[in-house]
């Protein structure tokens, strides 16, 4: 192969490419249980190098993965889910013939999680030199190479082929020795959790990684296996004796220490970051979100301590938690996290950082939404009571409304539905194929204050059987003059919901409508969130009714950047107004940024659903109609932000 010119390669576009292990990671949801015992799991993308890509590219590195997955829906989660946590997914490549990696784990106790491995012949296993591009790995300041892949032939030659690229224009070389016994065939199967089997056949292959390493990782474990020693600090000086390269040496809850130079016979002269004490809940994981946060300092060329505190505090992140990657945090997080440290030793019980940890994670942006709101259930059977109809032709029409809805929409994004599910289930099916940005669905009982909710008051439980990106819409009549008792027991009711939200990973959308309760004012509502606030409700959206001035819409704005910056917005709903007084009520909102839409409802549906529900209008008259007015308010709506 000739050699490049490592000075007058371009500058990279990728920060480090991590390759190897894939796999869907099962983690079973009921802690202190054997695995034999789980009743149900909860899914995330798993694998070392998966891990790393994904914890690199949180905390602002610019990663991605070389690998392969199997050509079904555990494959496609994978590719979908990497490129939504912003990893670049051009290395991953589909093999026809096998199947995505799974792996079963459950916590039993501190410390103490067996775990399964499902990889006979999978696809990750089947990466060979074919899988690596030259220009591809020019394109990144450092690839990333893990233990595991260096156990079959083919994958060792990819991963060789890797390196020498990597050497060959100049870019930096790191190894991760991911040792796990039984994907060597050291161990049975359910020796997943094994850390440790001296081998001379693995040790070899790793000693001929090392000298062509910039950057060596591992554990106590793993740093003997890779040296054939039989003790740390021998084992440490055979790998300098091998390699210059800067070795970081995990231990675990005691941190970490880096060696930059000659290795003494001081087992604890080295490079020593800051600790962080925290309670082990699950220490799956952790090293790979230790690398996330050792790479972000690393490869930005911070010092060696500043990566070794970003990486323990990373590593206290991961152990604190469940599951793996989905645990890792932001850079946000991790920078909140070393500013201003937790009152917690357990980490998933702090609600400033995990407040942060959601809002940083949600998928994507929505800058923009408009909704069709068709969730109205008691306005709807109202009219079929007037006019003797069965009330299943309501389902009919909702699907109608989606249809509506989707003609305007044309698969651009910023469009989205309120669905209900007591009559809004065969629409719900519907939408799922139109591809909304937004879809949401009430919970509420119609019409209640106090607030009740619709079909069970244990509200969790429902929760888990939506899918993952419908969003929670709870109305709420609520005004800050509104007798204690009532107030104290809707805000109970709000902050039960807010936690069931956060526990099941569900967007949460508050709707408060003051004005049935009281006077509108300046403070009305502005007030109302205030005192929502001050109870931790933090809601992803608001959705609120038109106000009396701009006044009050700057303050109300005011409010939620104060207490929630990360909230996603407002939408305006519509009381049925008339569209030209819904347009006004548009241009009032300039004064509030927070505001990113609206989600209306009877102003579009009404006389179509009246028309319809009485035989005077057909399908396609009906659909027509609440097209046209929906698309008379999106263009109202774009028009008063300049985007038309």
């Amino acid at each position: 192969m000739a050699q490049s010119n490592p000075g007058s390669q371009p500058e990279p576009s990728l920060d480090v490419i991590t390759i190897g292990r894939s796999s869907v990671d099962l983690y079973g949801q009921q802690i202190g249980s054997r695995l034999e015992d789980i009743g149900s799991f909860a899914k995330s993308v798993g694998g070392c190098p998966a891990n790393i890509a994904i914890g690199t590219a949180r905390l602002g590195l610019k990663s991605a993965l070389i690998t392969r997955v199997g050509d079904e829906q555990m494959g496609r989660f994978i590719i979908e889910q990497s490129a939504r946590e912003g990893v670049e997914t051009k290395g991953i490549k589909t093999d026809k013939d096998r199947l995505t990696a799974l792996v079963l784990l459950a916590v039993e106790a501190e410390g103490v999680s067996p775990m399964i491995f499902y990889r006979s012949d999978c696809a990750d296993m089947a990466l060979d030199e074919g899988d690596i591009d030259e220009d591809f790995i020019k394109s990144s300041r450092a690839v990333l190479v893990s233990g595991t892949h260096f156990s079959r032939p083919n994958t060792e030659a990819a991963q060789r082929k890797a390196i020498r690229l990597a050497k060959a224009n100049g870019r930096k070389v790191i190894f991760d020795i991911d040792y796990r016994p039984n994907l060597w065939g050291l161990a049975g199967h359910a020796e997943g959790f094994e850390r440790y089997v001296k081998s001379d056949r693995v040790s070899s292959k790793m000693k001929e990684t090392l000298p062509d390493c910039d950057l060596i990782v591992g554990t106590e474990e793993e740093i003997l296996i890779a040296s054939g020693a039989d003790d740390v600090l021998g084992a440490l000086k055979e790998i300098r004796r091998l390699s210059p390269a800067t070795i970081v040496l995990k231990r675990g809850a005691m941190g970490c220490i880096v060696y930059d130079g000659p290795i003494s016979d001081n087992l604890e002269d080295g490079i020593v970051g800051q600790g962080f004490p925290i309670e082990v809940f699950n220490v799956l994981g952790a090293g790979d979100a230790f690398m996330s946060g050792l790479l972000r300092g690393w490869l930005k060329d911070e010092p060696l301590k500043t990566c070794a505190t970003w990486a323990n505090a990373c590593g206290a992140f991961a152990v604190s938690r469940l599951l793996c990657s989905p645990e890792y945090p932001t850079w946000a997080e991790l920078d909140f996290f070393l500013k201003n440290g937790s009152n917690h030793r357990a980490l998933r019980k702090d609600e400033a950082i995990n407040h942060i940890h959601w809002a940083s994670t949600r998928k994507g942006d929505i800058p923009l939404l408009m909704a069709l709101a068709i969730d109205h259930r008691s306005q709807l059977t109202a009219v079929c009571d007037e006019l003797s109809v069965d009330y299943n032709q309501i389902v009919a029409f909702k699907r109608l409304a989606v249809e509506a809805a989707a003609r305007v929409a044309d698969g651009r994004r910023g469009y989205g539905m309120l669905i209900d599910e007591r009559f809004g289930r065969d629409a719900f099916f519907d939408a799922a194929k139109k591809d909304f940005t937004w879809i949401g669905r009430p919970v509420e009982l119609p019409g209640s204050k106090p607030l009740r909710f619709e079909f069970s008051q244990d509200i969790g439980s429902q929760l888990v059987e939506w899918p993952l990106d419908h969003c929670i819409k709870c109305l709420c009549f609520y005004h800050p003059d509104d007798p204690a008792a009532l107030k104290t027991e809707q805000q109970e009711k709000l902050r039960t919901l807010f936690e069931a939200a956060r526990k099941v990973g569900r967007e949460l959308l508050v709707e408060i409508i003051s004005s049935k309760n009281g006077p509108l004012t300046d403070d009305t509502v502005s007030t109302a969130l205030e005192e929502l606030y001050a109870l931790g409700i933090k809601p992803d959206w608001w959705k609120l009714e038109p106000q009396a001035s701009t006044g009050a819409w700057k303050k109300i704005n005011a409010v939620i950047a104060k207490n929630d910056p990360w909230c996603r917005g407002i939408v305006l709903l519509g009381l049925e107004a008339p569209a030209d007084e819904l347009v006004r009520g548009f241009e009032a909102t300039l004064a509030a940024p927070s505001v990113k839409g609206f989600a209306v409802g009877r102003t579009i549906f009404a006389d179509a659903a009246r028309g319809w529900l009485s035989g005077k209008l057909n399908d396609e008259e009906a659909i027509a109609d609440m097209a046209g007015r929906f698309k008379e308010l999106t263009e109202a709506w774009l028009k008063t932000r300049g985007l038309r």
